[in-house]
This record gives C-alpha cells, sequence and structure tokens, in this order.
C-alpha cells in the first residue's frame, strides 16, 4: 500500500497511485478473458435422472454439440435417485468454476421446491446460477383404447359421468405425469383416481395392459405405443398444436390455460464467475442454433427453448410460484 511515510512526495503521490491502478486494471483485464476460454479439462454435465430417460437423452445430444462449441470435453454423468435430488445436490456444492454443469429440469428446480420443502437438501435459486434453457418436451394425454373417449371433451365428459372411477397412471407421487394429471382436474373440474407407480416406464406398462385408463406421458414413450394401437393418444400438452403432430389437438383447445411442458435447463453452482456463465451460455444458444441438433430433439419429443441467464431466471421463479399453487390445491405431499 502506497503511503507518504514511505518517502513519496506529495507531488509524486498522485501519479504513483495512478500507475499503480492503471496496473491492476491492467491485469484484471487480462484475467477476464483467461476465465472465458477453454481451460482444457472436461465438463462435468450432471444428470439427476437414470441414463435413457428424456433428460439424459437431451444431455448427451446437446453435450456432443457444445463440445464442438467450447473445445473441451463434455462428459454427461448419471446421478439418479429421490427425484432428481441427489444429483442435483451433489451439483450444488461442487467448485464454482466450471468444471461443472448441472442438466436441471422442471422436476428439480421447480416441483420438488412446494413438494419436499425444507427437507430439499438445496435451494434451486440461491444455490445455482442459471446458465442457459434448453429444450421443452411437452406430453401426450393418453388413454387405454378401450376407453370410450376420443377426444379431450369427450375424456371430460366420461369422466363426470363416472367421478372417481378413472385412473390415471403417474410415475409417482409428485412427478410431472402426477402434476399433469392434477392440473387437468382442477381445469376440468372432475375427478380422476391417482395410481403412482416407481416411474413412468410401469405406468405406461399399465395403462397397455388396461390397469389404469388414463395418463400423460413422454412423447419419447406414448408416441410408439400409440402407433402400434396400445394407447389412444389425444392431446399434447403444449400450449398449441406441434408441427411436427398437427392433426393433434392440444388439451388447451379444450381446457384453456392448460399447459406442461417438461422444461430442461443448464445450471452452475452459485459463485460460478459471469465470463464462465456467458461463454458457456452463447455455445449453447449456438448449438441450439443448428439444424443437426433441433431434428435429433424433435426426434425424441423435444423442442430448443433456449434463454440466457437473466430470462431463465425470471422463467425459473415464474415456475416455482406456478407449480407451487397446483400442489397446495391439490394437498400433495412427496413420499
Amino acid at each position: 500500500m502506497l503511503t507518504w511515510s514511505e518517502g513519496i512526495s506529495p507531488g509524486n503521490f498522485e501519479m504513483a497511485l495512478q500507475r499503480r491502478n492503471i496496473l491492476v486494471a491492467g491485469l484484471a483485464a487480462l484475467a477476464r478473458p483467461a476465465l472465458a476460454q477453454p481451460s482444457g479439462r472436461p465438463i462435468r454435465l450432471v444428470v439427476a435422472f437414470a441414463p435413457g430417460g428424456a433428460t439424459d437423452v437431451t444431455a448427451r445430444v446437446l453435450a456432443e454439440r457444445l463440445q464442438d462449441q467450447l473445445g473441451q470435453p463434455v462428459v454427461v454423468e448419471n446421478r439418479a435417485g429421490a427425484a432428481g435430488i441427489i444429483g442435483t445436490e451433489a451439483a450444488a456444492r461442487s467448485a464454482p468454476d466450471g468444471s461443472t454443469l448441472l442438466m436441471g429440469t422442471i422436476s428439480t428446480h421447480a416441483m420438488n421446491v412446494p413438494l419436499y420443502g425444507k427437507r430439499l437438501g438445496y435451494d434451486p435459486v440461491k444455490d445455482f446460477a442459471p446458465v442457459s434453457r434448453v429444450a421443452t418436451g411437452p406430453n401426450l394425454l393418453v388413454v387405454h383404447p378401450s376407453l370410450p373417449a376420443r377426444s379431450v371433451e369427450e375424456l371430460v365428459r366420461l369422466a363426470k359421468a363416472r367421478p372417481g372411477q378413472l385412473a390415471y397412471g403417474s410415475g409417482g407421487n409428485g412427478t410431472s405425469s402426477h402434476l399433469a394429471g392434477e392440473l387437468f382436474k382442477s381445469l376440468a373440474g372432475v375427478d380422476l383416481l391417482h395410481v403412482p407407480f416407481r416411474s413412468t416406464a410401469p405406468a405406461a406398462t399399465a395403462l397397455a395392459a388396461g390397469q389404469v385408463q388414463v395418463m400423460f406421458d413422454t412423447i419419447i414413450s406414448a408416441l410408439p405405443m400409440a402407433r402400434e394401437g396400445q394407447v389412444r393418444a389425444l392431446a399434447v400438452t403444449a400450449p398449441q398444436r406441434l408441427p411436427s403432430l398437427p392433426d393433434l389437438p392440444a388439451v388447451a383447445e379444450t381446457l384453456p390455460g392448460f399447459e406442461m411442458g417438461i422444461w430442461i435447463g443448464l445450471f452452475a453452482p452459485a459463485g460460478t464467475p459471469p465470463p464462465v456463465i456467458e461463454r458457456i451460455d452463447a455455445a449453447t444458444r449456438a448449438a441450439l442454433a443448428t439444424p443437426a441438433l433441433k431434428a435429433r430433439l424433435e426426434g425424441i419429443g423435444a423442442q430448443p427453448f433456449p434463454a440466457g441467464p437473466a430470462e431463465f431466471a425470471a422463467f425459473l421463479q415464474a415456475e416455482i410460484a406456478r407449480w407451487s399453487r397446483v400442489v397446495q390445491a391439490a394437498g400433495i405431499t412427496a413420499d
């Protein structure tokens, strides 16, 4: 620290201080680009769910393109368990240096908040820095072929005529397939029986076997079953019809306000330097803009849904508020 007592005259003190400030500013300017440059080490992309699911497939498709954009390896690491809590909590505790990212979802960062409350081992807002929203994947409303309902309107009418008699399957209490059913019940004013399974795969099997009559399932799972005649697809849960399925109406055409998109996005541990976040966001946007990646996402029933850190953060807050209302209104608690 410069002081007059160190032999510097008052006339030269200001000049010396200016030179020091210029030097410090120059060193800081050199350091900032260094943070935004490739480190050469792999980026660990944590997926808090098992391999083969929509989140995992999307992460792997994106990782391939990010490697090209960033010039360094991006390695997907599956850490499944406890509705995504285990992997998400591990990512939150990782070093905030850009070496670890999380593929967060509507479940890990919105629905789990009201479901688990203080039992949740992480705070999706305080413990993470939103990097880039990636994709959304609407579900299909499907029914067993024996059910005398070929439209959402007919399903609502049937459910009102048989209160509590039609069962809908889900991947478990508090999952997106469960909350989609509760949102449907609320907007339609019907009483459906919820039957939770350990995951969506056995729930879909039960639907095909006629053990439950209704389900909100992912497009990647439900569409092949619909084409084989195992289930009947009634509508998509996007706010409007999908270009890839133009003949299938949106649930919202019958029940205004119904929307259920399983969004996915990149998060970094809180405290990750902004230049690192900006660089990864830019790389993600560039990857999502490529026709090849768009085509691969559409192949698994997803669509690019890009947004930068600020917009993504605002979107996250709105989603937490939205699903908190649904969970509280339905009186849902996690297992």
